[in-house]
């Protein structure tokens, strides 16, 4: 928490003012027009930086023009269907204080471009809790692709099987330091999106991001770090990068706080770019290190780990905000994603 406040003070002593994570030169594809949907983001306080790399936002926050559906931007097609736990060899369901195989039920939904040409292999985004982003994602996509600031790209919306920490569905398919869940959506999620919907994934790491906020931000990370040769492009918010792992594993026996005690440190670096988000008031943020659940001190060595090796990452600060804060959210999200996709070229 002092390096923290040591950051804010340099901050505000340099006195550098930008607009919310604004797009350099190289963010943009030369020769792109700026759109009238990437304007600065009006009614909210303006981001301080140092480097371009970390930021402190709020804590008056707006939503980002791009959340505003605009006449004339094609509109993606969305599909949703459910996932039943009987399907799943991964996954066969469990509960906390149920004893045994618990079934369950997952939502997907499905963005697919109205640009998309079938049979193009595109590249993709998967977002944990993902019917949490219903509202916003489609919408930044579909004007963000027409103003070609994104590639043509689809967007996997997936639920967890329900539950939450500990001892549940969804703790075990986000908490675990494994590649357990990135096989469940190699495996059993993208051949059935693929066949009943008639798209085709891009094999390219470069060309697949996955993303979610909480313990969906860490499940975001494990996917990249376990299969950088599947996943390259990671986006967290708050991410849940503490000791929530469960059933206990003697191989990460800190679970995700791991990443940034010694996983990090200690492995070679993984061509992974990643952007992350803590919030000022964020889960466990008065709680002491020896607890392995202070969020807001997590994703600062996160940080810090991510910057000691020399990753591509940015971070995000969000003063006066809470755990996942959906203000944070709807402000950052557009500027977020082309700054992921900076650099993407498909094959």
């Amino acid at each position: 928490m002092k390096s923290i406040a040591r950051f804010v003070g340099a901050v505000m002593a340099f006195g550098f003012v930008f607009n919310v994570l604004s797009a350099t030169a190289a963010d943009v594809a030369p020769g792109t027009p700026p759109p009238a949907a990437a304007a600065a983001v009006t009614n909210a306080s303006p981001a301080r930086t140092q480097d371009n790399v970390e930021f402190i936002i709020g804590p008056n926050y707006a939503n980002a023009p791009e959340l505003t559906v605009r006449e004339g931007v094609p509109k993606g097609a969305i599909h949703e269907f459910t996932m039943d736990s009987e399907e799943s060899k991964i996954y066969p369901g469990i509960a906390r204080n149920r004893p045994g195989t618990v079934p369950y039920k997952r939502k997907v939904q499905v963005y697919v471009p109205s640009q998309y040409v079938a049979g193009t292999p595109a590249p993709f985004i998967v977002a944990q809790d993902g019917l949490g982003y219903a509202s916003t994602l489609p919408k930044i996509l579909d004007n963000m692709i027409a103003d070609h600031r994104l590639p043509v790209m689809i967007a996997i919306l997936i639920n967890s099987g329900g539950g939450d920490a500990q001892g549940s569905e969804r703790g075990l398919e986000y908490d675990t330091v494994s590649d357990r869940y990135v096989n469940f959506i190699e495996s059993e999620l993208l051949p059935r999106i693929a066949k009943d919907y008639n798209v085709t994934f891009t094999t390219d790491p470069e060309g697949r991001a996955t993303m979610g906020g909480s313990s969906g931000g860490a499940a975001a990370f494990t996917m990249g770090w376990f299969r950088p040769d599947l996943y390259r492009r990671i986006l967290t918010y708050s991410g849940t990068y503490v000791n929530q792992q469960s059933p206990f594993n003697p191989v990460s026996p800190q679970g995700a706080w791991g990443y940034h005690a010694y996983l990090i440190g200690a492995s070679e670096r993984k061509p992974l770019r990643v952007w992350l988000e803590v919030s000022e008031n964020d889960n466990g943020a008065k709680r002491d290190e020896a607890s392995l659940h202070n969020w807001v001190m997590a994703n600062q060595r996160m940080a810090a780990a991510l910057k000691g090796k020399g990753y591509q990452y940015r971070y995000v600060f969000a003063e006066k905000a809470g755990h996942t804060d959906g203000r944070v959210t709807r402000q950052t999200l557009p500027e977020a994603l082309q700054w992921l996709w900076e650099g993407y070229q498909p094959k």
